[in-house]
């Protein structure tokens, strides 16, 4: 059936990347185009992702694989550990090919965008959906699913009914259906952007189950239980739009890095290194939104789940003298309140280094004494090296270079995109 936007309205599209992490390990893997596939947490302590073939077995999300190991080795499933450098690189060729389709690109999450089709231009909706499945495949190797609607939450249901209906091809235009009250009368409403597990036992208290349930709801009462943001939401699932694309996202206001590590910690020496890794990577992410931060907290932890051991933990806040994206500077009060806070005689199974009262750079105040903004060419220097070459091709001598201590990730695949060593090689022969 052929769609129209209005003059007066737009027509929303959600993108999302079909088990995003397994597709990432399929397209340098071609032979695994229909083989079951797990992928691992840091650690390689649970399964966050699983192909379609994987789910088929019955592997559950959030499965603990010791528990589970046993039976993936006896069904064939091939295991990887979590590459999130080479999934973030695949998210950044997807996105970049959707914004080269259509001008308007809000990126939700590393496998999620939201489009908008110009307001007042018709289309075939499903077959200009195609079109961008098919490109998206061709350029990038990661399949994905899409779902058009007249506001963005209703674009997500119509996604999450194109990615579960086998018959619809991985398309589903929502503005084309004869019915939409019966679909939503068939959607549960936990499964609603926005409605976690506390609004759905409020909802349900009132007798609100389903879509249509919300959709029909008082807003008088939905203001008062779910807040304005929950009658957005109502408003939405009635095709008024309430939530507008946002191409720029807001800084964030607070950055945390931290992992578990590999084996049990006890040296100061490598809490040392772990701690100033966490440092410079949170730096880098402060800098790359163009942030200043005031505030730096630390904090150490021994492993809760074995109680057995002595348990301790600790964590310490310091205002900064001044508000900076310095790595040195960050990395030198981090581990000052490494030692302020560290005892021995502890395994500490993890770390990590907040920062936060962030502000935009360009609000520092000046200060007449002030010494360390004469970095700033050197940070700018030392994060394009990074990009271009890889994380960690210039790095602090004080963040380690063995770093035992890391996660483990033992099945791990190649940075197939970001190192020249692992490029993936092609022979041709006649």
């Amino acid at each position: 059936m052929l769609s129209t936007s209005s003059k007066n309205s737009r027509v929303f599209a959600l993108v999302d990347c079909n088990n995003f992490y397994a597709s990432c390990e399929r397209v340098f893997r071609p032979d695994l185009r229909e083989a079951p596939i797990v992928v691992l947490s840091n650690n390689d302590g649970i399964v966050i992702a699983r192909s379609n073939e994987a789910k088929a077995l019955g592997i559950g999300m959030g499965e603990p694989y010791f528990k589970v190991e046993g039976f993936i080795r006896k069904h064939g499933v091939h295991v990887f550990s979590s590459n999130y450098t080479l999934y973030g690189d695949m998210s950044h060729r997807v996105m970049e090919m959707l914004r080269q389709l259509e001008p308007e690109v809000e990126v939700y999450s590393i496998d999620e965008a939201f489009m908008a089709l110009p307001a007042g231009k018709k289309f075939d909706l499903t077959a200009h959906g195609r079109e961008i499945q098919a490109t998206v495949k061709r350029c990038t190797g990661i399949p994905v699913s899409i779902g058009f609607a007249p506001t963005k939450t209703l674009a997500k249901l119509a996604s999450r009914i194109a990615k579960k209906d086998p018959a619809l091809g991985g398309v589903f235009d929502l503005t084309a259906c004869d019915d939409v009250d019966a679909l939503l009368a068939a959607t549960e409403v936990a499964d609603v952007w926005g409605i976690g597990r506390r609004s759905t036992k409020k909802l349900s208290t009132r007798g609100i189950r389903t879509v249509l349930d919300l959709k029909h709801a008082n807003d008088a009462w939905v203001r008062k239980q779910l807040t304005v943001t929950g009658l957005r939401t109502v408003w939405e699932l009635r095709g008024i739009p309430c939530i507008a694309l946002d191409d720029a996202p807001a800084p964030k206001k607070g950055i945390v890095t931290s992992k578990s590590f590999g084996r049990r910690v006890e040296s100061l020496a490598e809490l040392t290194e772990a701690v100033a890794t966490y440092a410079a990577r949170a730096a880098e992410k402060l800098r790359a939104q163009g942030g200043i931060a005031h505030s730096l907290h630390v904090f150490i932890n021994t492993n809760r789940f074995k109680p057995e051991l002595p348990q301790y933990s600790n964590s310490v806040t310091m205002t900064l003298p001044e508000p900076t994206a310095s790595t040195p500077v960050l990395i030198r009060h981090a581990l000052l309140g490494l030692n302020r806070i560290y005892r021995p005689g502890y395994e500490f199974q993890k770390a990590g280094v907040m920062l936060t009262d962030i502000v935009p750079s360009s609000q520092r105040q000046g200060n007449l004494f002030e010494r360390e903004r004469g970095d700033s060419g050197l940070m700018r220097a030392l994060d394009r090296i990074n990009v271009r070459w890889g994380r960690d091709t210039v790095q602090y001598a004080v963040s380690g270079f063995k770093r035992e201590w890391d996660f483990k990730r033992l099945q791990l695949s190649k940075a197939y995109t970001t190192r020249w060593d692992q490029l993936p090689v092609v022979k041709a022969s006649f």
